[in-house]
């Protein structure tokens, strides 16, 4: 069993009295369960007005879209439908979502900062183009299914996001439990209908705009994410995005972190126009250029929370596959209170109990998560899922009320 410094209690003491303090969340999985279709995600009203109550001290940090038809803002107006007007008392979530790419503030004003005309109009036609290919292939992947109890399955795979257009395989694996070798061909087309987009991309003499998210995935080879294939009782990748190029967590961490001291000091350490699009997007330049331009004493106590990172043994040994979509901000966010000498805190909630196919935190062994040679180190976990973390974050956000 892996040792972990703090409970939810104990990370509630650790943190009050922390007056410069920033919490940096992703969203599914964490204050929300995760299901097969986002269509039917759910967010509670007292975690929409806990956030509110820590304006200033928090973000949201993203894959998934604030806007469009299946964004973060359309589950924050029906949690509070009938109670409040978001857009009027500043209830929408504030941060970035898309990986990066979309800023909205807590009124719900959104920006898109470095992306071009051209780059939307792409994206723009991506869905109709993955529904299309998606109802070619249904026959073969889903034999026993007639088209009509195909159908709501497809239109819940393609995700019309303006900025990140997905697919999102839940449904259709769902549909192929225990059939591990159809689940690994679904992977694969999804995979390839992607990189076919990249290619069309690179032909539109955009093939500098675009890149692919897997989540899960196995980290990196050769710059791109690695699928994590289906298994016996583990369905492995689950979405395959299209996500413009700088749409990385890390990346939006900094974005994060300047806009927060900007805040405080009046004026942004990494410039106005600082943005995911034009910031390196190694880590090694992202934390050396965060300590270049950054004054210690600005710099924020910061919190992440997250609940997909993957650990798994290269075949054959002599090695690990690290991974997952949380993985990269919170192993930059720990190294910048190393450097920085601020206690930053990384929390990892336990996202199993949802529809998705997760490693569970219940046993402490981290397995699939983690593995005894990680240098990231989870410094506080939330077996109970997202309900333990809303209460954390509502005792939180009342300590923050009663102290601030």
């Amino acid at each position: 069993m892996r040792s972990v410094p703090f409970t939810a209690d104990g990370l509630l003491e650790d943190l009050s009295g922390s007056e410069d303090l920033l919490i940096v969340q992703d969203l599914d999985g964490v204050c929300m369960e995760l299901v097969h279709d986002p269509r039917r995600r759910r967010l509670d009203p007292a975690y929409v007005l806990a956030a509110r109550r820590l304006e200033g001290h928090f973000a949201v940090l993203t894959n998934g879209e604030h806007e469009g038809s299946r964004g973060v803002n359309r589950l924050v107006e029906k949690a509070l439908a009938g109670r409040a007007d978001p857009a009027r008392e500043g209830l929408y979530l504030p941060g970035l979502a898309a990986g990066g790419v979309q800023l909205q503030d807590r009124y719900g004003t959104v920006s898109h900062p470095g992306v071009s005309p051209a780059e939307l109009a792409f994206l723009a036609a991506v869905p109709p183009r993955l529904a299309g290919q998606l109802r070619l292939h249904a026959p073969v992947l889903l034999p026993t299914l007639t088209a009509e109890e195909r159908q709501p399955l497809l239109e819940a795979a393609v995700l019309d996001n303006p900025l990140s257009p997905s697919l999102n395989l839940n449904p259709l694996l769902q549909a192929m439990a225990g059939d591990v070798g159809r689940q690994q061909d679904l992977q694969v087309l999804a995979l390839g209908l992607m990189q076919d987009l990249l290619g069309e991309a690179a032909a539109a003499g955009l093939q500098e705009s675009f890149f692919l998210h897997l989540a899960p995935n196995l980290g990196r080879l050769d710059g791109r994410e690695r699928l994590k294939p289906a298994e016996a009782g583990a369905t492995g990748t689950t979405d395959v995005q299209l996500m413009l190029r700088g749409s990385l967590k890390e990346v939006g961490l900094l974005v994060l972190i300047n806009q927060a001291i900007a805040r405080r000091s009046g004026s942004p350490p990494l410039g106005e126009s600082f943005n995911v699009r034009t910031a390196p997007h190694d880590h090694p330049s992202l934390l050396a250029l965060a300590r270049s331009a950054i004054d210690p004493a600005l710099m924020p106590r910061l919190v992440g929370v997250g609940d997909t990172i993957t650990s798994v043994p290269e075949p054959g040994g002599g090695g690990w596959m690290r991974g997952g979509s949380d993985r990269g901000f919170l192993t930059l966010l720990q190294e910048l209170g190393e450097v920085f000498g601020t206690a930053n805190r990384v929390v990892l909630v336990d996202s199993s109990g949802g529809e998705v196919d997760r490693p569970s935190l219940a046993d402490g062994t981290f397995e699939g998560l983690s593995d005894p040679e990680d240098p990231l180190r989870i410094d506080a976990t939330l077996p109970g899922g997202p309900q333990a973390y809303i209460r954390f974050f509502r005792d939180l956000a009342e300590g923050h009320g009663r102290d601030g």
